[in-house]
């Protein structure tokens, strides 16, 4: 690509990502673009006073255990902060395409049972973290959500949802076990039957579909999608804090063991799939089988 070119297309990148993320200045964009460069996570540095919800937002490439470690330092300041809730999304096009296998896959050709250890108990503290947040979290997902990017999900409490945005959690395919307490979400939510089609084959689900099994509460129009959900977030924040997280506590409370059970047992079972000959052969397959991030 030529100069001329590569410059123009840095011009599409910041004006796409400023239009997204709305109410945030050209430098907070500009800073995001240039982290997301580096493959980290994007967080504004505030609290939007407005509408006082913290605003944390990932992006490509997918998460690596950098970016789960920089989600959990964001989410511990949220949940001591004067925030009411979190509204997590992502910049672009795209909500989450799962983990970053290139980045784990180099790591494991050194010491993969050390590897494999490591990475599963990034996920493990990454996800007892949406478990035991005790603020709601309202994502919103603005494209594509792949593997852990759909698992989370319904650790959220609020999920609203491009009507382009697509679902999938193809954990065969890339010889992977179930994350994110989808093991046990996935069935209480819409049944054995459509859990085991989306976790043992790979099922992608629409919006829509996904918001009649409840996986996502509502689909929003893409042309409007960013200020719809600001529309809701501070329709939200007008209720007390209290009255918030005594609510989240009353629905979520009795589930939270069952939950940190499930993402124990699950975490358990991807130390034995990836610390195996088979398990890392299954990730280069899938990598070279691969012909687009998503």
């Amino acid at each position: 690509m030529n100069e001329g070119n590569e410059r123009e297309r840095r011009v599409e990148e910041e004006e796409t990502v400023e239009q997204e993320v709305g109410e945030i200045s050209k430098d907070e964009v500009r800073e995001a673009l240039k982290r997301m460069k580096n493959g980290k996570l994007a967080t504004p540095p505030r609290t939007s006073a407005p509408v006082s919800a913290r605003l944390l937002s990932w992006l490509l490439p997918p998460p690596s255990h950098q970016v789960m470690k920089e989600i959990q330092s964001a989410m511990a300041t949220a949940a001591s902060d004067d925030s009411k809730m979190v509204l997590l999304g992502a910049v672009g096009s795209v909500f989450c395409c799962g983990l970053d296998f290139l980045y784990f896959i180099r790591r494991l050709t050194d010491d993969r049972k050390k590897e494999s250890i490591k990475m599963a108990e990034t996920i493990r503290t990454f996800v007892n973290t949406f478990i035991q947040f005790r603020k709601p979290i309202v994502a919103a997902v603005n494209g594509p959500a792949v593997g852990l990017g759909a698992a989370i999900l319904p650790l959220c409490d609020v999920v609203w949802a491009n009507e382009k945005a697509w679902f999938q959690t193809p954990y065969t395919a890339y010889g992977q076990t179930p994350d994110a307490c989808s093991s046990f979400t996935f069935p209480r939510i819409m049944g054995l039957a459509s859990a085991n089609e989306l976790l043992l084959s790979g099922r992608k689900l629409t919006a829509q579909e996904a918001c009649s099994k409840g996986l996502v509460s509502q689909v929003l129009w893409p042309g409007t999608f960013t200020q719809e959900v600001m529309v809701r977030i501070k329709e939200l924040v007008t209720v007390d804090s209290l009255v918030l997280r005594e609510s989240k506590a009353l629905m979520r409370n009795t589930s939270r063991s069952a939950l940190e059970q499930a993402n124990e047992r699950e975490c358990e079972s991807l130390k034995r799939v990836w610390g195996s000959s088979q398990g890392t052969d299954s990730i280069l397959q899938y990598l070279q089988r691969r012909t687009e991030l998503c």
